[in-house]
């Protein structure tokens, strides 16, 4: 066995140093520096169960290299899909954080029960009693799901030649540990070692890999920053553990889009998809309420409509406050500025809070001209007709400017029965025929104007 080797890591962002200090030169934090033996010596962690000499590989012609389009492994789940970009890459390594309890494991699980290919779900976290439990509760029968309890990737290598699974499903990368590092499970070393471990795996034998991630307190994934740069894609599973709903994003994905969205609600039986996202976006009442409008905004390839509630108040303090929630607040500032300046409504003395239902963050620009009627209407006291909605960005003149993707909003409003939609008179709309009533607007005083006489 050769000679041990210790070194100190910054346990924030995994930078090595020598000998220890307070602070972090690259990530500035303090006493985040810790000791760590690592030991040096021949890796054999993954290696094929055929003996055959592996050729190392030579360059290639940009134009030599085969263009077919990569198949994609369906999983069964048509939210997961779509935020992955169509599907599991063969040879890919996908990573799942989330804050504990939010429900990585049983999307993870019940995916692996559902998934028509040989799925291996390690788990380092769970007895397999505990997984029979809950995957009993999820779904009754499954005969393509292997669960192996093991956090010694030696062990868990000598079970997938055996196996030879299709799908390989780590319940935590932060549980795992190697041999070849001599350091405790869930340190820096030991995360860097196991992941490149499992990047070997994934790209010589082209089966999919998914990792769930363990979270800090700040909402980044523990770790390394440099295992978020390693995998191909980085999934977020977020919600408030209060609520029954749970928001899928992709911050990376080297096989498709980071702007798709996944709905899932949880139930008792799982996670359900929820493919009509606008049955929890829109609150439904019984009788109109001023200070609401409906917007309708992308995520990705995705028309959402959402509910925009505000409310208007005198200010009891001096200065009046400014609170939004799934609103950029620089943004609300701005609108306010523009209906005082060029609309010539006297909010400057007056509370303003604004909100977003379904516990969503939306940074498109389209649901403004939705913000100033949902102002307007709790400042004027008169509601907004439920079958009205918005879809317009507001210019620093109060212009209404046009938005992408319009005939897209058009149709989805139509399509969940709304009677009038307000657009930029700007846009070019190609839709013809359509059951719905497209009211152009150019200013801000069009609006009003129709909304309150």
């Amino acid at each position: 066995m050769s000679k041990l080797k210790t070194t100190f890591f910054c346990q924030n962002c995994g930078t090595q140093y020598s000998k220890w200090q307070g602070q972090c030169n690259a990530c500035k934090q303090w006493n985040t520096i810790v000791e760590e033996v690592i030991q040096k010596e021949e890796k054999q962690a993954w290696k094929p169960s055929s003996g055959e000499t592996k050729r190392a590989p030579k360059p290639l012609k940009i134009t030599e290299i085969d263009s077919a389009a990569e198949l994609r492994l369906d999983t069964g789940d048509g939210e997961l899909n779509r935020v992955l970009g169509g599907g599991l890459v063969p040879g890919s390594l996908t990573l799942l954080g989330g804050e504990p309890g939010i429900g990585k494991s049983t999307l993870l699980l019940q995916i692996s029960l559902k998934l028509p290919y040989r799925t291996l779900y390690v788990s380092g976290e769970e007895s397999q009693k505990q997984i029979k439990m809950r995957a009993e509760r999820i779904t009754p029968a499954a005969d393509n799901c292997y669960v192996l309890t093991e956090t010694k990737t030696q062990n868990i290598f000598k079970q997938i030649e055996v196996l030879e699974p299709e799908v390989l499903i780590i319940d935590s990368i932060q549980t795992l540990h190697t041999d070849f590092i001599e350091s405790t499970a869930g340190s820096i070393s030991q995360i860097r070692e196991t992941t490149a471990e499992l990047i070997k795996f994934a790209k010589e034998t082209n089966v999919p890999v998914i990792l769930i991630g363990h979270i800090t307190k700040d909402g980044s994934i523990a770790g390394p920053k440099i295992l978020e740069h390693m995998v191909d894609t980085v999934l977020q599973f977020e919600g408030d553990r209060n609520h029954v709903y749970r928001i899928l994003r992709s911050l990376k994905n080297r096989f498709g889009s980071t702007a798709e969205l996944g709905i899932y609600e949880m139930l008792g039986s799982g996670l359900r998809e929820v493919t009509n996202p606008s049955e929890i976006l829109i609150s439904h009442k019984d009788e109109e309420m001023s200070g609401t409008a409906i917007a309708t905004t992308m995520e990705g390839m995705r028309p959402l409509m959402v509910e925009i509630q505000a409310l208007v108040s005198s200010a009891v303090y001096g200065t009046p406050q400014r609170s939004t929630t799934g609103y950029n607040a620089k943004r609300l500032n701005m609108v306010l500025a523009v209906l005082e300046k060029r609309a010539g409504f006297r909010l400057g003395a007056k509370d303003v809070f604004l909100n977003i239902t379904g516990g969503i963050n939306v940074d498109d620009p389209a649901i403004d001209l939705a913000v100033v009627a949902a102002i307007l209407s709790s400042n004027e006291d008169i509601p907004v007709s439920k079958g009205y909605c918005f879809a317009g960005e507001i210019g620093l003149s109060g212009e209404i400017r046009p938005v992408n993707r319009v005939d897209q909003r058009i149709l989805e409003a139509e399509k969940l029965g709304f009677s009038t939609i307000f657009v930029s008179k700007y846009n070019k709309i190609s839709l013809k025929n359509t059951l719905i009533e497209i009211k152009l607007v150019a200013k801000i005083e069009d609006v009003a104007g129709y909304l309150f006489g």
